[in-house]
């Protein structure tokens, strides 16, 4: 279980609202899998015939009933967008015995249980990490708050599970019946001192950054993890190569570059796979489309001279990349 990908089964399969399917993983040759820590995630490489390689990472999920010994089986729970993502793959192909391969656990989302308070915020599908989050405070009694905003109690995945865990502890708010949720009122209603931990959709995650900042909180108490579906819909495949390695990688619609890259076998620098860490930026030699830059590192300058990209968020409108790597 030390190598680079881990092959995994589908355990089992389990609908939890129209759109969420929970998918159990298990070690394919049954031996136990590498324990995690709340906030980790593993990405899920598959093959689609019409389509090439599929990269998708998703939160692991801890904190329900039989989950003692997070070794046995690994869970996650997929939304489905629309037909052109790969989330729509998983949730028409992805059956019980179905097989795959992951990376390891890594967590770029790690939950500090030293802090005096913590707040817990989930939007959506981003309430899976927030789940092993809530276990965890709960069972060392530590003092904490859960807050999970959705549309409908329907549409909301883990609710029950939440409402049992955490009991008094959570707060539901539906959004179709009580409007937006009011984040700086939120925030400003926290102990001194509380941490914020925050998954859920972009716009979500900077309100709550913006309300702590308007606070004159320090940027470190809110944390966040992103929580998006992999690359947009209309992505095209195209190929990067690289110069000094004399290499030519095809990178697929479902797929970034650092997929590509890794899965090529090809040893590059990285970390946190979201554009923000400032690990993987290429020099850009030469690009027959415009740069994409998705990066939360670049600056607006070095965007715009074109000379680098990250590779774990960013992409080309055109069919060829050259890369001095």
């Amino acid at each position: 279980m030390t190598s680079k990908f881990m092959d995994v089964r589908v355990a089992g399969v389990r609908t939890l609202t129209p759109r969420v399917t929970e998918y159990l993983l298990a070690a394919a040759d049954g031996r136990p899998l590498p324990r995690y820590e709340p906030g980790a995630h593993v990405a899920l490489h598959m093959v689609s015939g019409t389509r090439g390689p599929i990269v998708r990472h998703y939160s692991l999920i801890g904190g329900l009933e039989g989950d003692d010994d997070p070794r046995n089986v690994y869970r996650i729970a997929v939304q489905r967008e629309d037909r052109a993502r790969g989330s729509a793959f998983i949730h028409e192909t992805f059956r019980a015995g179905t097989c795959l391969r992951i990376t390891p656990p890594v967590n770029n989302f790690p939950l500090d249980r030293r802090d005096a308070s913590t707040l817990l915020v989930a939007g959506g599908i981003g309430v899976t990490p927030i789940v092993s989050m809530a276990r965890s405070l709960a069972r060392r009694r530590c003092d904490y708050r859960v807050v999970f905003a959705g549309r409908s109690p329907a549409q909301m995945a883990y609710r029950e599970t939440l409402a049992r865990l955490a009991g008094d502890r959570v707060r539901f708010h539906y959004s179709d019946e009580q409007g937006e949720l009011d984040l700086r009122a939120l925030l400003s209603a926290q102990p001194a001192l509380t941490r914020v931990y925050i998954c859920g959709p972009a716009p979500m995650i900077a309100a709550v950054h913006a309300a702590g900042a308007a606070l004159g909180w320090e940027p470190d108490r809110v944390r966040s993890e992103l929580f998006t579906a992999g690359p947009m819909g209309d992505e095209a495949a195209f190929e990067v190569e690289l110069r000094r390695s004399a290499k030519v990688v095809q990178v697929s619609a479902d797929a970034s570059i650092l997929d590509a890259l890794r899965l090529a076998e090809v040893p590059v620098l990285w970390d946190c796979a979201r554009g923000e860490c400032g690990l993987c930026p290429l020099p850009v030699i030469e690009s027959d489309g415009p740069i994409e830059h998705r990066d939360r590192y670049l600056s607006e300058e070095e965007r715009a001279k074109g000379g680098s990209l990250c590779i774990c968020v960013s992409r080309i409108r055109g069919s060829r990349l050259v890369l001095d790597a």
